[in-house]
């Protein structure tokens, strides 16, 4: 699979992207179960409970005590899942950075190998995750909210004042504006971090410097990354109306099912057919944004550092030996980046 480097475009990209996909498929699919897996194991595990609670805890304590009951239980699953969750995509994501640049290398690796690399360094990927989670979801979530209150206060003040009505059409405009403003910021900030983790795995750099790198190399090719996230969001919700399509005709063919006795087994089954097959679809479409990404960096390494030259100097031995990240000759690159930063 190793190919001379040379600046490619999107298409060349996304091409590139389905050849090491095709050709190592139980590789990275293998390595996007993990965080899927441990979701899937924490939502059929709260699933469980509520059905236990439904079909015998509920009876046992009033409605106000089951309610607090319940929201205990959502708050604590919330907490606990939340840092699983955090912990096994930064590592996944990691993982999967690292078998992309090895095999778009001309290198192999497992997915013991891919998981062991990054284990050694995995608080390092854990925050660089967490970063990018604060600064892309949380802080526009946060303003939203807080405008939010500010909003609804300020409503209240004017219709006590008598201006109701007209208050109530300018904040809903400036919260459509805000709305979009947001959006727009955490669409932004998406592009511009999107090549945080393959800089933080093949430079072996720290968090902050590796969302300064990406800030850096992202420059000029953060289009072709939102194509790319358009595309892969369009792959996934087909993959997801196909496969929900198939099972619920399967699930109504089944004698008996269509029944009314039978309506509530059926939608049951039918819930669990439409987040099993969302957790499929996304353990199967994860590998395509790892994988293209990886090369989006590789390729913005071209175009701004001749990075493909410097390979064929390293390769007819004109460079410096250097210790490697990953076998690309990175390390001096990442010491330098540092510095700079």
């Amino acid at each position: 699979m190793n190919e001379p480097l040379h600046p490619s475009t999107l298409s060349e990209i996304l091409d590139r992207t389905a050849q090491l996909y095709r050709a190592r498929f139980l590789l990275f699919l293998g390595i996007s179960i993990l965080p899927m897996g441990a979701v899937l194991a924490l939502v059929c595990g709260i699933a469980l409970v509520v059905a236990w609670w439904n079909a015998a805890g509920a009876r046992s304590v009033s409605s106000g005590a089951g309610f607090l009951l319940v929201a205990i239980f959502c708050i604590a699953a919330a907490l606990v899942a939340l840092p699983i969750f955090l912990a096994t995509k930064a590592l996944a994501t990691a993982a999967m950075n690292h078998a992309a640049s090895r095999i778009h290398m001309g290198e192999t690796t497992t997915i013991r190998n891919a998981y062991k690399s990054v284990w050694r360094r995995g608080w390092r990927y854990l925050w660089l995750c967490f970063l990018q989670v604060l600064i892309v979801w949380v802080a526009p979530i946060a303003v939203w909210i807080a405008l939010a209150l500010i909003g609804a206060a300020g409503t209240v003040l004017a219709h006590k004042a008598g201006v109701g009505a007209e208050a109530s059409v300018l904040v809903a405009l400036l919260a459509f504006l805000v709305l979009a403003a947001l959006a727009g910021y955490g669409i932004w900030m998406l592009l511009r971090l999107s090549l945080a983790f393959p800089a933080c795995v093949v430079e072996q750099i720290t968090a902050w410097a590796a969302l300064k790198r990406s800030s850096v190399l992202s420059k000029g090719t953060r289009g072709r990354v939102f194509l790319l996230y358009l595309l892969g969001a369009a792959l996934g919700w087909l993959l997801s109306l196909g496969v929900i399509f198939v099972l619920a005709i399967l699930l109504y063919l089944i004698p008996g099912m269509n029944s009314q006795q039978h309506a509530q087994t059926a939608g049951i089954i039918l819930l669990f057919i439409v987040y099993g097959s969302g957790f499929a679809v996304q353990t199967l479409v994860r590998p395509v944004y790892g994988i293209a990404l990886a090369l989006f960096y590789y390729d913005q390494r071209i175009r701004k550092e001749g990075y493909d030259i410097e390979r064929m100097m390293d390769a007819a031995g004109l460079n410096a030996p250097v210790t490697p990240a990953l076998g690309d000759g990175s390390a001096a690159l990442a010491e330098a980046t540092e510095g700079q930063a």
